[in-house]
């Protein structure tokens, strides 16, 4: 977690999210023909998922411009990854669908990496907060 020490880690961070964001949107809008089947998942629901990722790309992309990132806004960008990962063992759990064994390891996977962005973001701020930056 010393990586996470530095005054630049937040931002490091959001910009890591916006860039897996963005590549994670890219694929679920322009893929969802190719994955639908191997996912057993429909193609309206991959493309509209990944639609509903690009106002949060453009919102997180803009977090990790700001010099330091508002407080209030990084609380926003954490409290929507966590929200994501809820959805997604919601999704599973529900009867909704019935996805593949590598659909439902695309939407464990997308959501670990969604829970882990959150809690790093988290910890970082926390240590921006806190003042607690290493001298290395």
């Amino acid at each position: 977690m010393k990586a996470l020490s530095s005054p630049k880690a937040l931002r490091a961070v959001l910009i890591l999210d916006a860039v897996a964001s963005a590549v994670t949107t890219l694929l679920l809008i322009e893929g969802a023909g190719l994955l639908a089947v191997p996912f057993g998942l429909p193609e309206p629901f991959l493309r509209a998922a990944g639609l509903v990722l690009i106002p949060f790309v453009l919102f997180v992309g803009w977090a990790a411009t700001r010099e330091a990132p508002p407080v209030p806004v990084v609380w926003a960008i954490i409290s929507a990854n966590a929200l994501w990962v809820v959805a997604s063992a919601i999704f599973l759990l529900g009867p909704w669908v019935q996805p593949t064994a590598l659909g439902t390891g695309f939407v464990i996977a997308q959501a670990i990496a969604v829970g882990l962005f959150a809690e790093l973001q988290l910890i970082a701020l926390w240590r921006r907060r806190a003042g607690v930056f290493s001298e290395a």
